[in-house]
């Protein structure tokens, strides 16, 4: 599993490295520029040759790329173009916290409502329940953020006054930089965005691990171990339920991704200083720097999260093998 790991990492180099290149190629060949216009008055056609000088931007684009490169590998993600007072690795300090933060606790919620809903519809097929679930799983899936999310605020945080409608609670970080701290403040300001972004994942969890959980309940082995006498508690926990999630695991690695750099609509409902936000706000202000570093976090995320997947394949199926 080892060597597997190290070669899928050796593999993502050159992954990595066109993706960065894709990127800083497709901004530059936007239209207009970072100094074109500051504000509602245009710069001096002066200064803007300064500015562009000062950063390297009058450079060949070859060259610009290169520089930039060389800057990633010491850890440096660049100037912000239009601000002196930070640069771009301020920015991913202060918004890949809320971001992971709000993704991850998004897809636990999703797990956590999901699973034991799919695998009960999947118990009681055909039932009440089944129906049931089966429709709360398709409603889930069919209203989007921008609904759900006004709607919350609305309900839980104007009539109700139940929770903060709007920012993300003040926890210092900790742990590899993105853990929350189990803080009263941090925990009331992401029930909202949690629920709304985590609504829609349980909804997709739930159809595909009772989708899964049917197909194994069908098999042979299922059938041998409850002619054995072992419990049926025993057969769906131990048996039936870890091969069907099998189907769930394989989104596993996109959906981090996906929530991770999909938030954005959560984010401008709840105003939350995340990265889908700063990733919009690039594109419009022609941030370059800015842009290509996010994307290649997002990148390095999707990677990491089908990494994860197929080390999970192992450890749910037996008869995989990576060495």
């Amino acid at each position: 599993m080892t060597k597997y790991i190290l070669r899928r990492l050796l593999v993502s180099v050159p992954v990595v490295f066109a993706m960065i290149l894709a990127t800083f190629a497709m901004i530059q060949a936007l239209p207009g520029g970072p100094f074109d216009n500051v504000g509602e008055r245009a710069m001096p056609e002066q200064v803007r040759i300064l500015m562009e000088r000062r950063y390297g931007l009058d450079k060949p684009l070859y060259e610009q790329f290169f520089l930039y490169l060389g800057n990633l590998l010491q850890g440096d993600f660049g100037p912000l173009l239009r601000s002196t007072s930070q640069d771009v690795n301020d920015i991913v300090g202060q918004t890949f916290p809320v971001s992971i933060q709000l993704g991850i606790l998004s897809l636990i919620l999703g797990f956590v409502i999901g699973i034991p809903a799919g695998v009960l519809a999947a118990l009681k097929h055909n039932s009440l329940v089944d129906h049931t679930a089966t429709f709360v799983a398709v409603l889930g899936v069919s209203i989007p953020n921008l609904v759900l999310g006004p709607l919350l605020i609305l309900i839980f945080g104007v009539y109700l006054d139940w929770f903060p409608i709007a920012f993300w609670g003040a926890n210092p970080p900790f742990i590899l930089g993105f853990l929350p701290r189990p803080t009263v403040e941090f925990w009331t300001h992401a029930v909202l965005p949690t629920v709304t972004l985590g609504t829609g994942l349980s909804a997709v969890i739930a159809r595909l691990t009772r989708a899964g959980l049917l197909d194994v309940l069908n098999e042979d082995y299922i059938r041998t171990a409850r002619a054995k006498g072992l419990k049926e508690a025993l057969v769906i926990n131990r048996h039936a339920l870890r091969n069907s999630l099998i189907p769930v695991v394989t989104i596993l690695g996109p959906l981090l991704a996906a929530v991770v750099t999909g938030s954005l609509i959560t984010e401008l409902i709840f105003a939350l200083n995340g990265m889908g936000r700063q990733f919009v706000g690039s594109v419009q202000s022609r941030e370059y720097f800015l842009l290509t570093s996010l994307t290649l976090i997002y990148g390095v995320l999707l990677i990491l999260g089908n990494l994860l997947v197929d080390v999970m394949y192992a450890w749910l199926d037996p008869r995989i093998r990576y060495d």
